[in-house]
């Protein structure tokens, strides 16, 4: 019995053969940045949604959006060359927000911790 399914398998060499790619071939600068974060394959195969995450404000996450858009041909041509595949995947990237949202839960839990004080072990009833 297998751990994975073939579409998760195929998502994370789809994700490892990316990352190399960004970080050794790209010179975009929209992207020097980026870290692709999670690719989740359909089940046929036929379509890999890649998910990034982008520093910086909204700006620079829309120019990295154009960047991924502009730069998916060279991506296709990239995995064909990697990755042996019958019918190579659509590319569609996403900016992966959970990070961003790990960050905001974060600021609240220590607002809660400064406005409530350090000791959290007792409940005050009202």
């Amino acid at each position: 019995m297998r751990s994975y399914t073939r579409a998760v398998r195929v998502g994370i060499l789809i994700q490892q053969v990316l990352s190399d790619v960004l970080r050794k071939n790209i010179n975009d600068p929209r992207l020097k940045m980026t870290v692709i974060s999670a690719v989740k394959m359909s089940a046929d195969l036929k379509t890999a949604k890649i998910y990034y995450t982008a520093p910086g404000d909204e700006k620079s996450r829309r120019k990295a959006a154009e960047g991924f858009e502009k730069a998916t041909g060279f991506f296709k041509r990239s995995l064909a060359r990697e990755i042996s595949l019958r019918y190579m995947p659509d590319l569609q990237f996403f900016l992966d927000e959970s990070v961003d949202y790990g960050f905001h839960i974060e600021r609240l839990l220590t607002s809660i911790k400064e406005k409530n004080g350090s000791d959290h072990t007792t409940i005050e009833k009202q």
